[in-house]
This record gives C-alpha cells, sequence and structure tokens, in this order.
C-alpha cells in the first residue's frame, strides 16, 4: 500500500499534498518544537481532525517533510554529478554551486529545515542525520577528495561540510544577509555564488591543479 508520502506526490493538488506543503514551509519557519497540528491545519483551512486523518501525528508529518526534502536533495546530487562527471575540478565546484545555490533559493525554508536539524534535535531528525552522511560522502567522492564511501577521510568530510555549509548559511539566511548588504534578491543570488567560487574553488584545486581523479 503506498505511504501518505507517496500518495502526496503523485497528486500534487490532494488534501496530503497541502498538508505536507504547509508543513513544511511552517516546520522550515519555526522549527519542529515550534509547530503545532493546529497551526498547520489552520494554515490549510482544515480541522486537526483533517490533518490527523491524513497524516497521523505530527512526528510522522514532519519525518515525511524530512523524508521528502532528502529525496528532493539525493535528486539534486545526481543530478549534477551526471552533469559534471569526468569534467576538471574547478568546473564541478562552480556547476555544483550554481545549481545547489538556485535550488536552495528558491526554497529557503529546506535550509532552515537543514539547520533545525543541527541544532534543534528531535526524535526524528535523525532520519535527515543518517541521510546527509550519504549525501556529504557522495560529495565528496565527486570533488575526488575520497575513491569510495568506505574511503572517506574525516578531512575529506570536513571540506565538504565547509562547501556545504556556505550555502546553507547564506541561503537560510536570505533575507537577513541580503538587507544587511542591501542587495535586491537576484543581486543577492549572483554576489553569493560568486563568492563562494571565489573563495572555495582556489582552495580546492590549489594543491591538485584543476583536474581530479
Amino acid at each position: 500500500m503506498p505511504s501518505p508520502l507517496e500518495k502526496a506526490r503523485r497528486d500534487p493538488d490532494s488534501m496530503k499534498a497541502r498538508i505536507l506543503a504547509t508543513a513544511r514551509t511552517l516546520f522550515g519557519e519555526y522549527g519542529y518544537h515550534g509547530v503545532t497540528t493546529r497551526m498547520i491545519a489552520k494554515e490549510v483551512g482544515i480541522d486537526v481532525s483533517t490533518l490527523y486523518y491524513h497524516w497521523g501525528e505530527k512526528q510522522d508529518l514532519y519525518e515525511a517533510v524530512l523524508t521528502d526534502l532528502n529525496d528532493e536533495i539525493r535528486q539534486q546530487l545526481g543530478d549534477i554529478e551526471r552533469l559534471v562527471r569526468g569534467r576538471p575540478l574547478d568546473y564541478r565546484l562552480a556547476k555544483a554551486i550554481d545549481i545547489m545555490c538556485d535550488y536552495l533559493f528558491t526554497r529557503p525554508e529546506a535550509s532552515r529545515l537543514i539547520l533545525f536539524s543541527y541544532f534543534g534535535k528531535t526524535r526524528t531528525d535523525t532520519v535527515l542525520d543518517a541521510r546527509m552522511t550519504e549525501h556529504i560522502a557522495n560529495i565528496a567522492i565527486a570533488m575526488g577528495l575520497a575513491l569510495d564511501k568506505e574511503h572517506v577521510s574525516p578531512e575529506a568530510n570536513a571540506r565538504v561540510l565547509a562547501v556545504w555549509n556556505s550555502v546553507i548559511n547564506f541561503t537560510a539566511g536570505n533575507d537577513f544577509f541580503k538587507s544587511l548588504l542591501k542587495l535586491d534578491q537576484a543581486e543577492y543570488a549572483s554576489v553569493v555564488k560568486e563568492s563562494l567560487k571565489f573563495i572555495l574553488i582556489p582552495a580546492f584545486t590549489r594543491n591538485q591543479g584543476t583536474t581530479a581523479n
């Protein structure tokens, strides 16, 4: 039998999908502990019993949000890997920064959900934690920092985290940093991408040339 998440994905206009999308926005804005089922139901325009009928408890809905986010990130990283496979490392990094920034700038709740999982633990955050470990290993391999998942060093993981967390923080803090720099959205996105490339690409290519095996 399809899970509630699978049903929501199959029918984006369904009540399940509407609840999921609203929950994702609210959890991204306030964190797991700052959101109640009543808040979600009110935003959707339904009563709480309807929410429970479609998704069960708040924890079930939150876990579905994280699973959905994880699958989206995995798809993005897979697309990047297919696009940059075999290309020089500087090209891989530039393309990865562009694609992940574009993805996260259009989904600001995604970056905040990831940050909440870092600093505001709940019983369900282990779902994202375990899969983020997998994502980091895949990025390390794509960047030529490791040959396979069994041989990813702590140093390689830390370097990947330097890239990942830079992107996450710039996108999660979009409104604050954009205002601080006195830029509109398009200008801010452009500045972030170019700044990340300016700092990160030389750091990664300094000792390797511009290619990686």
